[in-house]
């Protein structure tokens, strides 16, 4: 015996078919981490992270590296971490993973470092000490093209400097 089944009846089926599986929210179909991020960043500089970009891109044009470029997500980055380090007491990378995890993902970074300081007041000083460090040195004069800072003051007027830097 040959069944036969309709044209309509066969799209009526498809339709349910395809559809039933459908989520309702298609915010849970992002997972995983090769998804990128929507950002809308956006951040106001102080004067004295304006400073340290400058003073920071002054340096590398004067090594003979390429200037860095701003990047908000990353001073909105460096922002939390400064504010996670006031509320711990302590100067850290902590959490630098996820730092770097979520630039990878937001801007498309293909590389991210990180220099922390607490206490200097200006510029040069926490630029200064580090060029000291091999480790923050590395990173200021690293292959990247784009850099986010944040300085915030604790309770008692310290302040806290995270500086990211990015390769996209």
């Amino acid at each position: 015996m040959t069944k036969f089944y309709s044209p309509g009846l066969i799209l009526i089926l498809c339709t349910l078919f395809l559809t039933s599986c459908s989520k309702d929210n298609s915010e849970d179909d992002v997972t995983g981490y090769d998804q990128t991020v929507t950002s809308r960043a956006s951040y106001e500089y102080s004067a004295l992270e304006v400073e340290i970009l400058e003073d920071l891109n002054i340096y590398r044009k004067a090594n003979g590296l390429n200037e860095l470029q701003p990047l908000a997500e990353g001073s909105v980055e460096s922002e939390d971490h400064n504010y996670y380090m006031i509320d711990a007491g302590a100067v850290s990378h902590d959490n630098f993973s996820d730092r770097a995890s979520y630039l990878m993902n937001a801007v498309g970074a293909s590389k991210v470092g990180e220099n922390v300081g607490y206490g200097y007041r200006t510029s040069e000083a926490v630029i200064n000490a580090w060029l000291k460090s091999r480790g923050h040195k590395d990173n200021i004069e690293g292959n990247y093209t784009h850099f986010g800072i944040s300085v915030r003051q604790d309770a008692e007027g310290k302040n806290y400097f995270t500086n990211i830097f990015v390769k996209k």
